[in-house]
């Protein structure tokens, strides 16, 4: 069983690389981020902070709620949410200056990234939800709020998504007066990373199971 739950953690890691690589290339088209990357990617634009810095402190403050919204009702394992946010924006980080010299030349050229980027967090997404062992704090608080609240998942997530998109857009017309990081490429990957792990996640469970299962006997 142990070993099982290191493989699970592995393909995590695995995953959340994959994601944060993913974030790199939407940064990198300028076409707009997904919704969870749209408000970090806006304060980095406004700030000397880093998209990766500032995604671990917005997945400390989503951790924090989850606890105030779930009180006694909260598992101390989701503080493993922790240290995975701490992975994922080092890894974001390192994958923004790792795809640094690529460049585009076309707005043709712009969605082409923008659409490597949303496959690839499609991919690390789906990747996460099989390695079955903690989801990172975004996640993690819409489940926090369907505890409480009588609202299913799929609907909640669509209002969180939501809420961080048009925080994001506050955030660049108080700071800048102008429209930052949010842009149609920001709209596709709302609409198409959900669609793309739920078409991934089928054959990919059966594939990660037989790779992850703890074969001692």
């Amino acid at each position: 069983m142990k070993i099982e739950y290191f493989k699970r953690y592995l393909f995590l890691c695995i995953a959340l690389f994959i994601m944060s690589l993913g974030v790199a290339f939407s940064i990198k088209a300028n076409l707009g981020t997904s919704p969870i990357s749209s408000v970090p990617y806006v304060i980095s634009l406004i700030s000397p902070i880093t998209v990766g810095m500032v995604t671990i402190i917005m997945h400390c403050i989503f951790i924090l709620l989850q606890i105030i919204i779930l009180r006694k009702k909260y598992q101390p394992i989701q503080l493993m949410q922790l240290p995975v946010a701490l992975l994922f924006g080092f890894m974001t980080d390192f994958s923004v200056w790792m795809i640094n010299g690529i460049t585009y030349s076309s707005y043709l050229t712009q969605w082409i990234l923008c659409i490597v980027g949303i496959v690839l967090v499609a991919i690390g997404v789906s990747m996460e939800v099989t390695a079955n062992v903690v989801t990172l704090a975004g996640e993690g608080l819409v489940l926090a709020i369907c505890r409480v609240l009588p609202i299913k998942f799929g609907n909640m997530k669509v209002c969180f998504d939501v809420t961080l998109v048009v925080i994001a857009i506050l955030i660049g017309f108080f700071a800048k007066g102008e429209l930052l990081g949010v842009r149609e490429g920001t709209a596709a990957a709302a609409l198409f990373v959900g669609l793309l792990s739920k078409q991934i996640c089928k054959p990919l469970t059966k594939i990660i199971n037989r790779l992850i299962k703890d074969r001692l006997e």
